[in-house]
């Protein structure tokens, strides 16, 4: 996991910073000093110009689209919300760009292995910005433990508590947790065997505002995280026993943030008795986190080193995250749920399922989902938190919808389809609160394999042709083709994609991807060609890459 800050002098302003706002600023400041802020990526245009002022050498857009087209720009820094972070990697992956995306990597394991490979495949950096790896403190704490100055360790816990900034996109688990998380694994150098969690929802019916976890080891250790943002007082606190010393890293102390305690035990007459020592303050070296995590993504990027806190890292950390919320979830059952899922398929307690409506074998629908009556949902569906399917809305097989969607009466989406965080569809052209309309609804079609990205729009009476892209933020007026690549307001066609999700080049009018696949362009349009042997249907490797 260790690695150490390179030479950064050589690298050319070319990084994008996505969403500049709470964090996403700090990392803006930071690239600039490091003299490698080419582009400020943020939909809030106030947000914009206030940083085009203050850094004029960069440019500034609301597109995130305009930084994909944009050759000059090699790499990327996201700091959105954490829902939208699966969608947007994907895209500068395939884009190739290579990526720092703030912590979590995205909200689904599946997804973070998906992302994993694809960068792998593609050679691309994917670092996540678990910043503590990055702290003086912790990079010494782990040097301590790994020459057993500690002795064996026995016990880990950590606090990190504030009266801060309360979200409503995810709970104080997914917010606070992950830093810890990462250190407690890292120090360690182990996955947990077994997790229990207990929580309390005090400001949302739904939505843990505090958690303790409990994380046991193999090796025997013992650890507890205590997160909260209702707390009245600031505290980010990590204790490691040893059976030879205890460490504390208080990262709220300004001058000895990490200090050794040489306690000891002796037994007398079968009685354990404590010996007291004093704090023995560690010399760290004066730098600042962020920055040095800045400074070592720009090293990676030049020497093509595994960053310190790689994807697989992002990875093993959202699995423990995911064990924590189950074991949460277990202990916290709802007093009310709207309806008791059959055994074929899988819904938080959370959401509502009303009468009749068909849900196909293997599909979950998660937090606070509502389906409503005479809508058909396919086989092995993926529906993330706070989405609204209908009424009579019609979903295929294997169909993922992100978090925020509402996907009305009129729309179809057949096998496949991939829906953005928070993208949108309309169904009727014209609304007039004052004016029924419901009689005038125009379908929408999305064929097979089609991805609308986050924060999209997706007009009605519009057909999304066959494994389509719509960009994140398009806003789709009319027919998209088949294989199109699609983006800006409103859309246009800016390529054309192959089935596994990677942009087609062209030598006159055939391409083949990498991943077999050939296609060919007509004056109809584009269509896949087939081959020896070929059936219609995705070859097993291609449709491993499509489940991704």
């Amino acid at each position: 996991m260790m690695a150490t800050l390179g030479n950064t002098s050589e690298i050319r302003p070319s990084i994008a910073v996505i969403g500049s706002g709470y964090w996403g600023k700090n990392l803006v400041r930071n690239f600039a000093e490091l003299g490698a802020l080419a582009v400020i990526c943020d939909t809030n245009k106030e947000t914009r110009d206030a940083l085009a002022a203050q850094y004029p050498g960069c440019r500034a857009v609301g597109d995130f689209a305009e930084v994909l087209k944009d050759e000059r720009v090699s790499s990327v820094s996201i700091a959105t919300p954490a829902e939208t972070h699966g969608v947007l990697v994907r895209q500068a992956l395939l884009a190739g760009k290579d990526v720092l995306v703030e912590k979590p990597l995205c909200l689904v394991e599946d997804e973070a292995r998906s992302l994993v490979a694809l960068a792998k495949q593609l050679g691309r950096i994917l670092m996540v910005g678990h910043l503590l790896w990055y702290h003086p403190a912790i990079l010494k704490l782990k040097e301590l433990i790994d020459s057993g100055e500690l002795g064996r360790i026995q016990y880990v816990y950590s606090n990190r508590l504030n009266l801060g900034k309360i979200r409503r996109e995810e709970n104080i688990l997914w917010s606070f947790a992950p830093h810890d998380v990462s250190v407690i694994l890292g120090l360690l150098g182990e996955m947990p065997d077994a997790v229990s969690a207990q929580g309390g929802n005090y400001l949302h019916q739904q939505i843990a505002d505090t958690t303790v976890t409990m994380l046991s080891f193999p090796s025997g250790v013992k650890s507890h995280i205590f997160v909260s943002w209702l707390h009245p007082f600031k505290e980010q606190k990590l204790i490691v026993v040893g059976d030879r010393k205890m460490a504390v890293f208080d990262d709220m102390e300004k001058k000895d943030k990490l200090l050794l305690y040489p306690h000891s035990i002796q037994w007398k007459g079968q009685v354990p008795v404590a010996n007291r020592a004093e704090a023995q303050p560690v010399e760290l070296e004066k730098s600042e986190p962020l920055r040095d995590e800045c400074a070592h993504f720009l090293d990676c990027l030049t020497s093509r080193r595994r960053p310190r806190t790689d994807g697989d890292e992002g990875v093993r950390v959202l699995s423990v995250l995911q064990r924590c919320q189950e074991a949460l979830e277990k202990e916290h059952k709802p007093a009310r749920t709207a309806a008791v899922a059959p055994r074929a398929w899988f819904a938080h307690g959370s959401a509502f399922i009303d009468d009749g409506v068909e849900i196909g074998e293997g599909t979950s629908i998660w937090h606070v989902s509502h389906i409503l009556k005479g809508t058909t949902i396919g086989r092995s569906c993926k529906i993330g938190q706070n989405v609204v399917i209908g009424p009579n809305a019609v979903l295929g097989n294997g169909v993922k919808v992100q978090n925020n969607v509402s996907i009305y009466e009129g729309v179809t989406l057949e096998d496949h389809v991939f829906c953005g965080p928070s993208m949108v569809f309309t169904n009727v052209f014209n609304p007039r609160s004052e004016i029924p309309r419901m009689s005038e609804l125009k379908p929408t079609l999305v064929k097979r394999g089609a991805t609308l990205g986050a924060n999209c729009t997706i007009v009605c009476g519009t057909t999304i042709g066959r494994y389509a892209f719509v960009g994140a933020g398009a806003v789709v007026t009319k027919d998209v083709p088949d294989y199109a690549c699609v983006m800006g307001s409103p859309a246009r066609i800016s390529g054309w994609m192959c089935e596994c999700g990677a942009k087609l080049t062209w030598q006159a009018d055939a391409s083949r991807c990498a991943c077999g696949a050939s296609y060919g362009k007509s004056a109809s349009g584009v269509s896949r060609l087939p081959h020896a042997g070929a059936v219609e249907e995705p070859t097993a490797a291609l449709a491993s890459a499509l489940e991704g």
